[in-house]
């Protein structure tokens, strides 16, 4: 991997979620779940078993901010239904979920929910 060229295409390319919704060929992922709303697809390059990304389908700079209380209520609903299902699939000692804050409004920083897989003795 071009670690110049992956910090450049974060900074000033397009949300990598709006392109992997458009089918943008440089932006590929595995779906696994989705509804009229959200997504839910595997992380290209998993820190964890299990790893997957959520995200609503409409473009958000700041889930907390930019969505109404019921499309936040609707997403995190999301978020545990795909938790769930990794825990049933992967077996972890526990789940954790985390949503990623940006210092900057960009495209890199359109940041999706990341539920996963964590050993049971996994010190974070």
């Amino acid at each position: 991997m071009d670690l110049e060229a992956y910090v450049e295409r974060t900074r000033s390319g397009p949300c990598f979620v709006c392109a992997f919704l458009a089918g943008n060929p440089h932006y590929p992922h595995e779906t696994v779940f989705e509804d009229a709303d959200h997504v839910a697809f595997l992380d290209r390059w998993p820190t964890v078993p299990g790893k997957v990304l959520v995200a609503p389908k409409a473009h958000v700079e700041h889930v907390v901010r930019d969505l109404e209380e019921a499309a936040y209520s609707r997403l995190m609903l999301f978020v545990r239904e795909i938790a769930l299902a990794v825990e049933a699939a992967c077996e972890p000692g526990r789940s954790s979920s985390s949503s990623p804050s940006c210092p900057s409004p960009s495209a890199w920083c359109r940041r999706p929910w990341s539920p996963a897989g964590r050993a049971a003795v996994a010190p974070f």
